[in-house]
């Protein structure tokens, strides 16, 4: 089963396996005082509730199944190396160079970017150094405990004086689940996010009129209220459903049994 354990930051890990998505935090019981851990469902997995539509069931027609999850598959590793690449340019303003290696998630091996991928980072390079953001925060975990689920942030920024909340996609669509999850995360109990307005920032994006561009920057509503429905069929199929565990040992080593010495050989000396 594909599962990921990431830390976010102190205290917050992101616990992936291959049909559920948790976070996690470190809180306290509130019966015994001690130290706890409380399991939160992610936004994409809510949202992912809400119906996608009669375009994507064309789509998954055609395919099959088998296709359609490689593809999807394949798309969720390249977004995942692009955001990794992009929070290097942002948080370690680091210089990403074409054969820079980042994560595949589905295999775990660092691996070069690839000409699709790099492409992404140039049209976000474009992005920015046109608009010129005010980075405010990036991969910024939040959570909604009165409602009980957490995700994490793209970028909030200002620009021109607005305060923005944007979601980086890869896709060359804006899809309503994409509107619903950026709306989750405008309601997180966080106050850097609440008064933004919300866009979803595609690149790699190939249908520009003006050639090498790559991006598309879309202002879109606040569709809480379309997630908090989705929240809704989420908890009629979901509630009560924790995250997988087993135990583990740190280190496995194999017991060979005691170690038995070799007797000397007895040499017959001869007689004088």
């Amino acid at each position: 089963m594909k599962k990921e354990i990431k830390e976010i930051k102190d205290g917050v890990m992101r616990i992936t396996t291959s049909d559920e998505r948790w976070y996690s935090k470190a809180t306290t019981n509130p019966v015994t005082g001690l130290p706890d851990i409380s399991y939160i469902p992610s936004v994409t997995w809510i949202a992912g509730f809400y119906p996608k539509g009669i375009q994507f069931y064309k789509w998954l027609a055609d395919k099959g199944w088998d296709e359609s999850q490689a593809i999807k598959s394949a798309a969720g590793d390249k977004g995942s190396k692009v955001h990794y690449a992009i929070e290097d340019m942002i948080t370690n303003k680091k210089e990403v160079k074409i054969d820079d290696k980042y994560i595949n998630p589905s295999t775990g091996v660092a691996e070069e970017l690839t000409p699709e991928e790099y492409f992404c980072l140039m049209s976000f390079r474009n992005w920015f150094n046109e608009t010129k953001p005010k980075v405010l925060a990036n991969e910024i975990t939040g959570f909604n405990d009165k409602l009980g689920y957490a995700g994490t942030c793209d970028l909030i920024c200002e620009i021109n004086g607005q305060k923005w909340l944007i979601d980086f996609k890869t896709g060359q669509n804006v899809w309503p689940e994409w509107e619903i999850q950026i709306s989750a995360y405008r309601h997180f109990d966080l106050a850097l996010a609440n008064d933004c307005k919300l866009a979803i920032l595609q690149i790699g994006y190939l249908k520009n009129k003006v050639k090498n561009i790559g991006f598309k920057f879309t202002e879109v509503e606040d569709q809480f209220s379309l997630f908090l429905a989705a929240r809704q069929m989420w908890a009629k199929e979901c509630e009560g459903i924790v995250p997988k565990q087993r135990d583990f040992p740190l280190s496995l080593k194999l017991d060979f049994g005691p170690v038995v010495e070799a007797e000397t050989p007895k040499v017959n000396k001869p007689k004088k």
